[in-house]
C-alpha cells in the first residue's frame, strides 16, 4: 500500500462519496475529450480508493453493495459513467444561470468529494459545500477550503444552514447522488425547507426512475455477461440482508412484485425460491429485487418530476433532461453507445432542474 495516499474510513451513506469520484476521474483519464475533471484525477490519486471495504458499516447501503459487484466483473459499461455525465449536465445548468446571476451563491447539497467549483467557477460566485460533520472533516483534509468556498458540517435536514448562505445575488443549488439515500417524506421535508427560504432559487438534482428496475439493465448484455451479473447481484444482496434491520427486510418482501415469492424472510428462503427459478424467470425477478431492495432501505426515487410540483405550489419545473443527453458517442464502445441509449431512451436516469 502506499504510505502517501489518504484512507478514508466512513460508514453508512457516507460511504457512497468515493464512488462518483472514481468515476469521474476514470472516464476524465479515458474519454477527457467527452468530459475532464483535473481535480478528480489528482483526489483520486491522494486516496486510498477502498470501495470493498464495508466491514465497518453495520447499515450499509446494498447500492453501494451493487456498484462495488458490477464493477468488478469488468463489464463494458461502467456505473462511473453516470457520474461523469450527470456532472456534465450540472455544469452546463450552472454556467447557464451564472450567465444571469454572475455573482450567485452556489450551494452543492451532500458535496461529498465532489469537484464541481473547480470547473465552473466564472471567479466571482460564492460556493458552499454542504454535508455532514464526518465528510466535511475529511473534505478539508484532502481540499482545503479556496477563496469564495465555504463548508458547511450540518445535515440537509437541518434548516438552520440556510441562514449561512448569502441570498443577493441569486441561489442555485446542486444535489447529485444525494436524494435516493433519502426516505420520500425526508425529501418532502428538504424541497419545503428550500421553498420557505430560497424562494426563486433553483436547483438541478439527478432521478433514477422507479419504472425501471435495474434488472432490466442486464438484458443489454451476453447470456453468459447476464448470468455473472445476476450471480453477483444475490452475493451483494445476501451482504446487505446479514446487515440489514428486521423493518427493511420486511419491507423488501412486502414491496416484492414478482408471480412467485419466496416462501420466508430468512436468506435461505430467498435463495431457495431463486435457485427454483428458470434463467427467464431469473431476468424478470431481477426487476423486482432490485426495486424491493431499494425501498426495504427507503431509497427514494421518482417516476413522473410533476409530483414534486404537487407537494408544494411553490415548486415549478424547469427542464427535466436523460443523463446522456448530447454526450457525443462517436469515441465510446458500441456496448457503451447502446447502453446509454437505452437509458435516455427508457428514462432510466435523467437530471431535473426546478425552481422553488
Amino acid at each position: 500500500m502506499n504510505q502517501d495516499k489518504v484512507k478514508v474510513n466512513l460508514s453508512g451513506v457516507s460511504q457512497t462519496l468515493l464512488a462518483p469520484l472514481r468515476g469521474r476521474a476514470q472516464v476524465s483519464k479515458e474519454y477527457s475529450s467527452l468530459f475532464y475533471d483535473a481535480k478528480a484525477i489528482e483526489l483520486a490519486e491522494k486516496i486510498e480508493m477502498d470501495l470493498d471495504d464495508d466491514s465497518s458499516a453495520s447499515d450499509v447501503h446494498f447500492q453501494v453493495l451493487m456498484f462495488n459487484a458490477i464493477r468488478k466483473l469488468n463489464l463494458p459499461v461502467d456505473p462511473g459513467l453516470f457520474s461523469a455525465f450527470r456532472a456534465k449536465q450540472f455544469d452546463e445548468k450552472a454556467k447557464a444561470f451564472f450567465t444571469e446571476h454572475p455573482h450567485a451563491s452556489v450551494v452543492n447539497i451532500g458535496a461529498g468529494l465532489d469537484t464541481t467549483f473547480y470547473r465552473v467557477d466564472n471567479g466571482l460566485v460564492h460556493w458552499y459545500d454542504l454535508d455532514l460533520p464526518d465528510v466535511i472533516d475529511i473534505r478539508r483534509q484532502l481540499l482545503p477550503e479556496p477563496d469564495r468556498v465555504t463548508y458547511i458540517a450540518k445535515s440537509l435536514l437541518d434548516p438552520s444552514w440556510c441562514k449561512d448562505i448569502n441570498t443577493e445575488g441569486g441561489v442555485f443549488m446542486i444535489a447529485g447522488g444525494v436524494f435516493a439515500w433519502l426516505e420520500e417524506s425526508q425529501v418532502k421535508q428538504f424541497f419545503s425547507i428550500l421553498a420557505d427560504n430560497f424562494p426563486d432559487g433553483e436547483i438541478v438534482f439527478d432521478n433514477m426512475s422507479r419504472s425501471d428496475g435495474f434488472g432490466l439493465w442486464i438484458n443489454q448484455f451476453s447470456q453468459e455477461q447476464r448470468g455473472a451479473l445476476q450471480t453477483a447481484l444475490m452475493d451483494a444482496m445476501k451482504s446487505w440482508w446479514e446487515k440489514a434491520r428486521q423493518d427493511q427486510k420486511d419491507k423488501m418482501i412486502a414491496t416484492l412484485e414478482t408471480p412467485t415469492k419466496p416462501k420466508g424472510k430468512e436468506w435461505t428462503d430467498i435463495e431457495a425460491w431463486w435457485n427454483q427459478l428458470s434463467d427467464k424467470e431469473k431476468g424478470e425477478a431481477m426487476v423486482g429485487l432490485t426495486t424491493a431492495f431499494r425501498g426495504g432501505v427507503g431509497m427514494w426515487t421518482l417516476r413522473d418530476v410533476s409530483e414534486i410540483t404537487k407537494w408544494d405550489n411553490r415548486i415549478t419545473v424547469i427542464d427535466q433532461v436523460p443523463t446522456f443527453r448530447d454526450v457525443p458517442r462517436d469515441v465510446l464502445s458500441e456496448d457503451m453507445r447502446r447502453y446509454m441509449d437505452y437509458s435516455d431512451e427508457s428514462g432510466r436516469s435523467s437530471v431535473i432542474h426546478l425552481r422553488v
